[in-house]
């Protein structure tokens, strides 16, 4: 079954964003978490960011979820999440 995904941001600093990856619909094995990440890495190069982090998210309740990252990065995704401050929008890898 074909993962959908959807993305957001959380605001680092004033330059910087971190971006999360919502993994819908299935769950992925490190190696498949890898190429996401590298994946959206690649989209937000191709729009001039060079140095973002990027989160991978999983799982649907807030008991099952598993984030992907730089533990800085995963915190302030986490908090970002429950505080219901990031907006998901769909994203398509080719």
């Amino acid at each position: 079954m074909q993962a959908t995904y959807s993305y957001g941001t959380v605001r680092d600093s004033k330059r910087t964003a971190i971006y999360a990856v919502r993994v819908h619909d299935r769950l992925l094995d490190p190696a498949e978490i890898d190429q996401v990440a590298a994946r959206m890495r690649e989209k937000i190069e191709a729009r001039g960011e060079l140095s973002a982090d990027v989160v991978v998210v999983q799982g649907d309740a807030k008991e099952t979820l598993h984030l992907s990252g730089t533990p800085y990065s995963v915190s302030r995704v986490r908090a970002a999440m429950f505080s219901a401050a990031i907006r998901w929008m769909p994203v398509e890898f080719d």
